[in-house]
This record gives C-alpha cells, structure tokens and sequence, in this order.
C-alpha cells in the first residue's frame, strides 16, 4: 500500500512540477457597446502553423480571464468567440512571459442568432443558450477510441465503471445521435461502439421530454441530454468491427457491428454470441467483453445481469432515416437468447421482537433461458412550422424456462432445535406479449409561449405461465418433534392480462412576458386481470384434473380517473418559479372469485397532487435548484382483497381492504459550480422522503418459522440522503491529469410489525469516493480508485442488537500503448468485506495490431489470480442475509479483431489521429483575422 500511495505522489508531483513552466495569460472581454462584462465567452490560443489549440478557457461572470500556457517560441494566434458577436483574434509572435491583454472589446455581429467565426474553424467550447457544446476534434484521443473515451476527456464529464455519466454533476439519461437514439437513447451502444473520431460536435443540455421540446418549455427534471453530430466527411460511408475469440475451458465471444452512414440515413447490424457473462454487446479495444466482474456492462440491449454463467446469443438491428422533408424516422429491433445456469448458497438471521432467533441455511440451483424479440419505431413529422407530430410504438415478445431446485433449513437459534425444512423442484415455462405506444402532438401559435400540447400512451401486455411443481414441507414443534407435513405435487396455470390508457390535454398561455399560466386535463384507465388455477396430481399418475380450490383465484382491478390540472410558471433572466396542482377523481375496483364465492370491493377517491420548484442560476457555471413534490398512491389488488394466498408454504398471505393510499412529501436541494477557467466543479445535494400511511406488511410467526402475512397503514416513516462530489481535470501539453472525490451519506427510519409487536429500524449508510486518471501522452494510461461503504442498522427493541457492514474496495487499471502497435492492458482489485471473505480479481490483456492495424490479435486472462466471488450481504429490518452465487472464474483468451472503415471524405490513413482545427491546410495561414473585434489597451 506503502508503494501504491508513493507511486501517486510521485506522479502527482511530477505533473505539477512540469506546470511550473507556464505562463499566465489573463485581461477581460467586454461588449464595446455598453462596456458590460461577457460571461461565459471562449477563449484560446491557436498556432499560426497549423491551428493547433494550446489552450483555452472561458471567462466568467466579471468577463475575466486568467489561464496558463507552455512556452512557445512560434507565433499564436489569441482568439475570443462569443455568441452573437464577431469572433476576436490577435497574433503574438510568442508566449515567453506573462502577459495582460487588459480589455478586449468584441461587437455584435450583423445576425446576432449566429456566433460568427472563421471560416472552417470554431472554438474548442462554447455556450449557446442552455447548451454547452464541444468541438470534438480538438480534445485529442488515441487512435480508434470509442466515444466514451472521448466524453472523459471533457472538462465536467465523468464516466464511472458502470458506464453513468455526469456532465457537472448532473446524470446523463439520454444520448443521441444527430438528435436520434442509437438503438436504445440512454445511449451506451453509441458510447462503446462509435468511433470518437467520426464526431464533430457533443452537445449538452437539459434532458426534455418531447412535451417539453415542442412547447420549447424548460426541462422539469435535473438531469442532461447529450447529442452528438457527426462530422459531414464521415457521414457518407461504413465502418464496423469482426470479433472472434477462443479460449479455456471452451469460453468463446463472437461478435460483429457494421454502420453504413449516408447523410440522413444510417444503418446498423449488430450480433454477438458468448459464454462470458457478456449479456449485452461490447467491442471495447481493451478488454472486449471481458464479463463477470467489476467491468462487466456490457453495451446495450439486454441491461439484465443474472447471477450465473450465461450463454448469450444476439441480433440487432438500427435504422434511421428522412423519408421525406421534415418527416424522421427511427427503428431498431433486437432478438436476443441466454441461457443462465446458478448455484445460490444463502445464510438468512431472522430477529424476532420475543427474543427467538431463526437461522435459515437454503441452496438452490436453477436451469434457466429467456428469448426475447423487441421492436422500437420512433416516427417524427413537422407538419408544419407550428405543428409537430411524434409517435412511438414499441413491441415486445418472450419466452421464458425455468427449471430451479431448492432446499432448506431453518433452526431457532435460541433453542437449537429444528423449525422446518423443505424440498421443491420445478419447470416452468411463460410466454408473454406486450405492445405500448406513445403519442405527441403539439401546436404552437403566433403569441410567444402560447401552446396546445396532446399526449397519448397506452401499454397492453399478455402473460400465460404453466408451471409443474413438486415440494415437500415438514414442520416442527418447540421440541423439534416432527409437527405436520405438506406435500405438492402440482400443476399451476396463469393468464395475466393487463392494459392501460391516459390521455392528456394542456393549454399553455402567456399572462406577461415572464409569466406563463396552464391548465390541463388527464384521463387515466387500467384494467388488470389474474385468472390463476392450480391442479393437483391424480394418485401418482402425472396426470393433474383435479382443481385445486385453495391455489385457485381470479382477479380484476380497474382504475377510472378524471385529473385536472393547473399550473404557473414565473421566469426570469436567472429565476424561475414552478407550482403545479392536481387532484385525482378515481373510482378504483377491485373483484375476487375464490373458493366459489366473489368479493367486491369498490372504493371512490379524491387524492390531490402538486410540486413546486425553484431554480436559481447564480451565473452560467453555478445552478441551485430547490424542489418539493407531494403525491399519493394506492394499494395493489393483491394488498387489498381479503382473500389468502397459500402457494407458498412457509407464507400465506391476506390482503386488508381498509388499507388507506400512502402520502409522500418529497424534496430535494441541489447546488452545482463548475468552474471552466480551473476545469473544476463540485455539486452538493440533500435529499428527504417523508410516508404517511405507508403501506407495511405485517408478519405473526408459528413457533416452526412459518408465518402469515398481511399489510397496514403506517405513518412516520422517513428517508434521508446527502452528499457531494468534487472533481478537477489538468491538461499539459499532451498530458491529461483527472481526479476526484465523492461522498453520499443516507438515513432511514422504518417502522414494522412482528408478531404483533411495533418495532423501529433505524439504518445509516456512508459511503466515500476518491478516483485518479492520468493520461501520459498516447503511451500509458493509469487509473487507480477507492470506494468505502459503511452499513449499520439499529433496532429500538432491546433484544435486537444492531447489525453493520464494512466494504473496501481499491482498484487499479492501467494501460500501455506502447511499443506501437501493442495495447497492455490491466484491471486490478482488491475487496474487502468485513463479514465474507477478502478477494483480488485481476484481468490482464494483450493485443498487438497489424495490417495497417485492419487486424488486431490479442490474449487476455480473466481473473488471473483465480480468486472472484459473488458473495454479498442484505441488512433489513428484521433480517441480515448473505448470499454467495456462482461466479465465473479464471479462463484465458485469444481472439482476433477484423475492422473496415470506407469514409467518402476521409483523406487520413488508418491509424492516425489528426485531431485539429479543420478547415486549413497545413501551414496556411487563415484570412480575415483582426476584423472581428476591437482591440483596447487600458
């Protein structure tokens, strides 16, 4: 550890002392009309040679700049943009000193919607409106790097290892590609499978839903949008990748992507098949899909990670098009199939209010596979410049197998002796169908901010399961004396049917310039049917006709609701206000036939709704946002029908039709600055939940640790949680130095019943960050990290003590890109677990590119240290459990990498990475410099 933590340092100092070679540049940028400040203007020093950035900044709220630069000895071009004026540049024939340009003046352009720069050439950053936009170009990566690689190499972007990205804090939950999804819009095929150097702009805005952005309204939630264009040159031609891999203990990978891109249209086909874990797709230049562990998302389509070793097979498909003016298109489909195959060892501690404890000790192991096809079409038209139609139809079919096979034990730790065991098997096979759709149509009329919006979605699903169980259940008395037996041998049949519509009608109109008042009416239908029927065996014979009156039920709920709405909205230059009310008038029926008689159980409700929100910009890098949000739900069917459900033996289960709908007061404070003249940022966040009338279920214990269960209404339940981050990112010359550190803290308080005893559970959790990335030029990557989480929960019953949890985790991935050609890659962790034991996985790779790097073979080994594990720990109110399941081990690896790339304009070879300024040839020097803006020393 010694070691690690001076090899940080070493590093650390090494990068700073090479910054002591700078030189200050700073002076501020003003409008030479009224001589006010402009906030967030870009500026940059280019070379006279070639246009190369050396660096840049943008002011801030006082117009001032202040960044550091390498001495050069050639001439620079400084250069100033803002939105709206005429673009500023001054040649310096070197930078040897710190220099002070005082004021520099810049003046609006002739079209003052339109930022005008120099022909082919735009900043590397600049901010129009809410949108923040990146010259990709000339953030330099490595040759063949991914977009995700890019967007870590964007001041205020964070990608974690699970593939979340945060521009300033914010969660990014939709990426596009020229403003359409790449298969799926939270964008993680895009990230790992587009190459960075086809993209010519990332945007960053407001994440808006499509109500949103035709009414051009402010974005209701707090997270971002990213779209990212694509270059014109590499918008006309195909590119794609061939991977296949064998290797030990006959683990395989396959996997294939091809994009043909033609202005407006683009085309993708994907597939790949493995026994990796890898249930998504991925070619990643390092570790491909090197699944299982801590580095395992795969890109896309199947987001499931099931416990096990899974063989996957999948195929895909992307299509986007204009089919005509104005009218855009997009459609993808997936098929997918995995079969999954787990052991599963759990150890459950159940506390008891009376002082009893119960050890349950249960393994199981299950056989499984999943085939699934899903269609999603997304078809856009402006009708005209004041109509917008969008609608989105998705389909979605599958079939499911399942074979598991379980035993278990439960003892009374208190008297040591046996409570029940049991024994199942089962297959079982569901065939489900769903269809939903959604559908926007928005007017917008003369009168600024004047708006008629119409939403439409429904969602139909049918589900037909039949399943063939056979178990075996003993019972103990207190004295560990054999007490009862239930013995099944069954055969359950299922139709779930459900359905759902809402409509919505909302009028916006502007009262004044700033004030926009709307009003709005929502119909909402649901309509659920569960016709479940169980037959027993007949006298041995596999034969199974005799039905079974307790296991059999039929269920109906429907919900009928008329919700009008209103809302206000008061915005300024820096502030806006939001309040918004609603109130539901529901009637909610429910229906139950069970053991040959019905119960009805029909209930009226009026159940208000509102949120309210404040948002603050103190300037254009610092935001606070204070939110609240009151809402009410009902209970389920299945919580309110009196009926019993006894197909598990160990719980049988009773709804309460007096349950009450649970109300929830929510609210949320965020703070977030980002400083772009130090590339730094932090954001601060405090979050609270407040129940009433919380819906709990409640459990009466037999002596033989089977129980009954049903739900009440609890009120006084509450959650909190809070924490910040911080992060920085330095460049020098070629080198790029990212770190940070975070913090999430979080408290709750839960209420229960147990054997007809109130109890109280307090649990805390704290969980710190710290995470390194330093980029040595294009030779060598290194990425060292460290996460802690702290779990505790305490009981307000004496004879409950409190249960916690400690979690060390320190990984360490580097990568070597040297000699040329070779990719040495590794992944190295450590865990640590204070109630399971410690582990280290390590994976390791090696490639080597070759035929003007068209080919790529390369080795790696997968847990080389053969020690990863899939144990982990469960604290609730009234249980600690762990569980340990089976976890894929050590396997090595060779496969080979085949890639095409034909772009129409593309003039660079394969291999290189001439990320700059486009537009000059090299050594020219751009005309019209000296024109844009007027130069003034104070």
């Amino acid at each position: 550890m010694c070691k690690y933590l001076s090899f940080l340092f070493v590093l650390t100092f090494s990068f700073y002392a090479s910054a002591q070679t700078s030189y200050t540049l700073k002076g501020k940028v003003l409008n030479i009309n009224n001589q006010l400040p402009l906030e967030s203007a870009t500026v940059y020093l280019t070379t006279v040679k070639d246009s190369t950035v050396l660096e840049y900044t943008l002011t801030d709220k006082n117009g001032n700049f202040n960044f550091a630069v390498k001495k050069n000895e050639k001439p620079v071009f400084l250069k100033v943009t803002y939105m709206g004026f005429e673009t500023f540049a001054e040649e310096q024939k070197d930078i040897t000193s710190n220099k002070d340009f005082n004021n520099i003046y810049l003046a609006e352009s002739v079209n003052t919607l339109k930022e005008v720069t120099i022909k082919g050439e735009e900043p590397p950053i600049r901010i129009k409106n809410d949108t923040i936009e990146f010259k990709a170009s000339l953030f330099k990566v490595r040759p063949d790097s991914n977009v995700e690689t890019l967007l870590k190499t964007l001041p205020g972007f964070e990608v974690d290892s699970d593939g979340k990205i945060t521009v300033n804090g914010k969660e990014v939950t939709q990426v596009l590609v020229n403003g359409k999804p790449f298969f799926d819009r939270d964008g993680a095929m895009a990230l790992k499978n587009l190459p960075a150097e086809i993209i010519n702009k990332v945007q960053v805005s407001d994440y808006k839903t499509k109500k949103e952005e035709y009414s051009k309204d402010q974005a209701a939630s707090d997270n971002s949008s990213i779209n990212l264009t694509i270059d014109d040159d590499k918008n006309k031609g195909y590119f794609g990748k061939f991977l296949a891999g064998y290797g030990t203990d006959d683990r395989y990978e396959s996997s294939f992507i091809v994009n043909h891109f033609n202005n407006n249209r683009k085309i993708t086909l994907l597939g790949s098949s493995n026994n990796i874990n890898a249930q998504g797709f991925s070619q990643d230049e390092v570790f491909d899909n090197m699944g299982g562990g801590r580095n395992s998302r795969g890109t896309t389509v199947n987001r499931s990670q099931a416990n096990g070793i899974t063989r996957s097979n999948l195929l895909g498909f992307n299509y986007s098009d204009e089919l005509f003016k104005d009218f855009q298109t997009n459609a993808s489909y997936n098929y997918s199939d995995t079969h999954t195959e787990n052991k599963n060892h759990s150890n459950s501690t159940e506390l008891r209010p009376d002082g009893n404890f119960y050890n349950t000790i249960s393994d199981s192991k299950t056989d499984s596979r999943n085939t699934s096809n899903r269609a999603n079409i997304e078809l856009e038209y402006k009708i005209s410049p004041t109509i917008r139609l969008f609608v989105a139809p998705k389909f979605n079919t599958s079939v499911s197998e399942s074979n598991p096979e379980s035993n278990s034990n439960s003892t009374n730790i208190t008297t040591g002796k046996a409570a029940n065991d049991a024994h199942s098997k089962s297959s079982s096979r569901n065939e489900s169908n769903s269809f939903s759709n959604s559908i926007n149509f928005n007017k917008s009329f003369e009168k600024k901010a004047r708006n008629l919006s119409f939403v439409f979605n429904n969602s139909n699903s049918n589900s037909n399961s039949n399943n063939f169980t056979e178990s075996n259940t003993n019972f103990y008395d207190i004295n560990g004396i054999l007490n009862r037996n239930i013995y099944r041998d069954q055969n359950s049949k299922n139709n779930s049917i459900s359905d759902s519509y809402s409509a919505e009608i909302e009028y916006t109109e502007p009262v004044t310039d700033s004030i926009r008042f709307k009003i709005g009416m929502e119909y909402n239908l649901q309509n659920n049917i569960n016709d479940n029927k169980t037959f027993d065996d007949v006298n041995d014979t596999d034969v199974y006709t005799n039905l079974n009156q307790d296991q059999t039920t039929y269920l109906t709920s429907k919900q009928n609701s008329f919700v009008p709405k209103a809302g206000i909205r008061l915005q300024k230059n820096k502030f806006t206000f939001d309040i918004n009310s609603s109130t539901s008038i529901l009637q909610y029926d429910n229906h139950a036939f069970y053991k040959g008689e019905a119960t009805d159980l029909n209930k009226k409700y009026v159940l208000p709704n509102g949120n309210a929100q404040i948002r603050y910009r103190i300037d254009r890098s610092k935001f606070f946002i204070l939110r609240y949000n009151y809402d009410q739900s009902l209970p389920s069917a299945n919580q309110l029908l009196p009926i019993q459900n006894v197909s598990n033996t160990l719980n049988t289960v009773t709804g309460n039709p007096d349950l009450l709908p649970t109300e929830t007061h929510s609210a949320s404070i965020n703070y977030r600055n980002f400083n772009f003249q130090t590339r730094s940022g932090y954001n601060l966040f405090l979050n609270g939940n407040l129940n009433n009338n919380d819906i709990i279920s409640t459990a009466v214990y037999n002596p033989d640790n089977s129980r009954r269960t049903s739900y009440e209404n609890i009120s006084g339940t509450y959650a909190l949680s809070g924490g910040g981050s911080w992060n920085r990112s330095i460049k020098q010359e070629s080198n790029l130095l990212r770190y940070g550190v975070a913090l999430s803290i979080n408290y709750r308080f839960e209420k229960g019943f147990t054997n007809m005893v109130l109890y109280g559970a307090k649990s805390i959790g704290f969980s710190p960050r710290i995470y390194l990335n330093y980029d040595y030029g294009e030779f060598f990557t290194v990425a060292p990290s460290y996460n802690f989480s702290y779990n505790e929960t305490e009981y307000d019953i004496s004879r409950l003590k409190s249960r916690s949890n400690v979690v060390h985790r320190l990984n360490l991935q580097t990568t070597s890109y040297w000699p040329t050609n070779w990719i040495w890659g590794n992944d190295f962790g450590y865990t640590y677990n204070s109630n399971n034991p410690s582990y280290y996985l390590w994976n390791t790779s090696l490639s080597y590119s070759f035929l003007n790097k068209t080919f790529v073979a390369k080795v790696k080994v997968y847990d080389l240290l053969n020690q990863n594990q899939s144990i982990s720990r469960s604290i609730s109110a009234t249980a600690v459990t762990d569980n340990e399941n089976t976890v894929l081990k050590r396997y090595a690896m060779f496969s080979l990498t085949y890639k095409i790339q034909n772009f129409s304009g593309m003039k660079r070879p394969p291999g290189r990475n001439n990320r700059n300024m486009e537009g000059m040839d090299r050594g020219e020097r751009p005309e019209g410099f000296g024109g844009g803006g007027q130069r003034m020393m104070d």
